[in-house]
């Protein structure tokens, strides 16, 4: 997580969180609150709040509005990260959004998190080795590199091999030039629509499936 987001606020966009509160530090209350919100769920999997708020000093806010979309991007990657590496699954697609207090001072931070199930379309990506990686508003990427949503140890899987977008009311999956190619239910594909059940394969040898709802 520090090192996705330490790299986020590299270059120009450095320069909206100089003085202030730091990306890094809002991923770490996202974390903690993940953490604290642990509970069972019906098949006996970990399950965590997948919903934020987070609350900042109005000049906070104000000071890194023009990139709060990029933030929300990264901090919820940095999310699913953090999911997927202690073995915790949501409920429904990660949400990540800002509010701003005149009751907080510069550098404070107060999260709110909470459960919520998927009101929209909705997706889960099963992989081998069982975890289970849930879609939802945010483009999800697939590859070797760690940045990915997804990562593979597989050297025939390219650096950043594939990824599934929202569109509509169901996702598609798209190959970003891989050099092995992607393939579901055995077809070469460069992009598709994906159904219930369809068999994804990445690079010949790694493969998840997809189940809708």
């Amino acid at each position: 997580m520090e090192r996705r987001l330490e790299r986020f606020v590299e270059g120009a966009v450095g320069r909206f969180f100089r003085g202030g509160v730091r990306p890094v530090e809002i991923g770490h209350r996202i974390a903690r609150e993940m953490a604290d919100s642990r509970s069972v769920g019906v098949r006996g999997q970990s399950v965590v709040a997948n919903v934020f708020e987070v609350v900042l000093a109005t000049s906070d806010l104000e000071r890194f509005a023009e990139v709060e979309d990029s933030l929300v991007r990264e901090l919820s990657d940095a999310a699913r990260e953090t999911a997927r590496d202690e073995g915790w699954e949501f409920m429904g697609p990660v949400g990540i959004t800002f509010s701003g207090t005149d009751s907080l001072r510069g550098g404070q931070i107060t999260v709110h998190a909470r459960m919520k199930e998927s009101d929209g379309a909705s997706g889960v990506l099963h992989l081998g080795s069982g975890q289970q990686v849930v879609l939802g508003e945010f483009r999800v990427t697939l590859g070797r590199l760690s940045e990915c949503t997804v990562t593979f140890d597989d050297t025939n899987v390219s650096r950043e091999h594939a990824e599934i977008r929202p569109d509509g009311d169901g996702f598609v999956l798209t190959d970003l030039g891989s050099t092995n190619g992607t393939a579901v239910n055995d077809e070469g594909v460069t992009q598709r629509r994906l159904e219930n059940g369809d068999r994804i394969v990445f690079g010949g040898t790694t493969s998840i499936e997809f189940r809708a709802g």
